[in-house]
């Protein structure tokens, strides 16, 4: 991490900072369920090695810039794991987060020889990069984030832009472009979907 810049603001983005036309996206929760586990940070990277940090207090969620850029349709949001994340930053921020890019769902199209779709586990083999897992359980709500959490959520961004790269030339190698994104369009209606409680149920099934 040494060689990465890590930005930390309280409430929302700064004024004068821009990502281009996609942007790294992951957060941090109190837990997994969105309706009782309140959203603490939103981390950010335009996949330069510079992440940003968005930390809330748990009673302000304005963030206008914040929700600006998450709710832009010129800007793609690239996330691993994204039907978690945009339900929460849904069920927080009051925005459709769209066009979106899932590289759990890429990973699991074309990753089919392995049951392993963890971002530590696709960055180790796409990227040869480990990452640390170790404060993935830690107190997200605490005033005060440690270097050490800071650390670990600017690293769940850093790499995303890669990783989308190398997955975008393995679905293409195997012809599954289009089921990717299809599966990417229909991810904002699938949060949804969690958020009013058909989170367990597959609407698809018999």
């Amino acid at each position: 991490m040494a060689d990465n810049k890590i930005h930390l603001h309280k409430g929302d983005l700064p004024e004068g900072v821009t990502f281009g036309t996609s942007v790294a996206i992951d957060s941090e929760t109190l837990g997994l369920n969105p309706h009782r586990d309140r959203l603490c940070v939103v981390q950010l990277s335009a996949g330069d090695g510079t992440a940003h940090l968005v930390q809330f207090d748990g009673r302000d969620y304005s963030a206008p810039r914040l929700k600006a850029l998450l709710s832009d349709d010129r800007v793609l949001k690239i996330f691993h794991f994204a039907r978690f994340d945009v339900a929460v930053l849904s069920k927080y921020l009051g925005v459709t987060v769209t066009p979106v890019y899932c590289t759990k769902i890429a990973s699991k199209l074309v990753r089919t020889y392995t049951d392993r779709h963890g971002l530590k586990d696709i960055t180790s083999e796409l990227l040869g990069i480990e990452l640390s897992k170790q404060q993935q359980s830690s107190d997200w709500g605490a005033a005060t984030l440690t270097p050490q959490q800071m650390a670990y959520a600017a690293s769940d961004v850093l790499h995303l832009h890669a990783l989308k790269s190398r997955l975008d030339a393995m679905l293409a190698r195997e012809g599954r472009t289009d089921f990717a994104k299809a599966a990417f369009e229909f991810l904002p209606v699938r949060a949804k979907l969690d958020l009013a409680g058909y989170q367990d149920m597959d609407i698809f099934a018999h």
